[in-house]
């Protein structure tokens, strides 16, 4: 799972310190406890080191009311697609759902990347996106404390651009119903 970081402020503070603005302290709950209630609680995580994606999965993590290892990863911070995909093939074989606490365009590039089909079909049958409407959403906009689940089959140390199957793509507008 992707996950970008919520809402932040602008205060004038060096870029890898800024807080969550409070719109962000509202939604990352909100993506906590969709978490829980569909039955994705990762058993690790991969978040950036930058307050904000230290914050937002603060408050999603309370709002899932479970305590899954936490790798709190520099590289995050600043990473391109690649270099995030570089991060999640290193995770704990042993672990079966990986939930990354990014940054935009890398989660959003990352998640298209993973999610697009390849022009070769012989890829399995976890390649491609379940909803095309989903990508879609996601191509178009990737907007704070949104999730992108990916599903895939195999070792993380073999994840590759299109490889994986969009489950869903979840964000806060949707999940408190109002139009920002």
């Amino acid at each position: 799972m992707l996950l970008r970081h919520a809402k932040s402020a602008w205060p004038d503070v060096p870029d890898h310190e800024r807080p969550l603005a409070p719109r962000g302290r509202r939604d990352a709950p909100v993506m906590g406890r969709w978490l829980r209630q569909a039955a994705r609680v990762p058993d690790h995580v991969l978040c950036s080191t930058a307050l904000r994606a230290r914050q937002t999965w603060q408050l999603a993590e309370d709002a899932l009311r479970e305590r899954p290892p936490v790798i709190f990863e520099h590289g995050i911070y600043g990473a391109s697609a690649a270099g995030l995909l570089g991060l999640i093939r290193h995770a704990p074989p042993a672990a079966r759902t990986v939930v990354v606490v990014g940054h935009d365009p890398a989660v959003q590039d990352l998640a298209l990347a993973l999610a697009e089909t390849a022009p070769d079909a012989d890829r399995g049958a976890t390649a491609g996106a379940r909803s095309p409407d989903a990508l879609d959403r996601m191509r178009t906009k990737f907007p704070t404390a949104a999730i992108a689940v990916l599903e895939l089959s195999g070792p993380w140390s073999r994840l590759e651009k299109g490889h994986a199957r969009l489950a869903s793509f979840v964000t806060p507008r949707e999940l408190n119903g109002q139009g920002r």
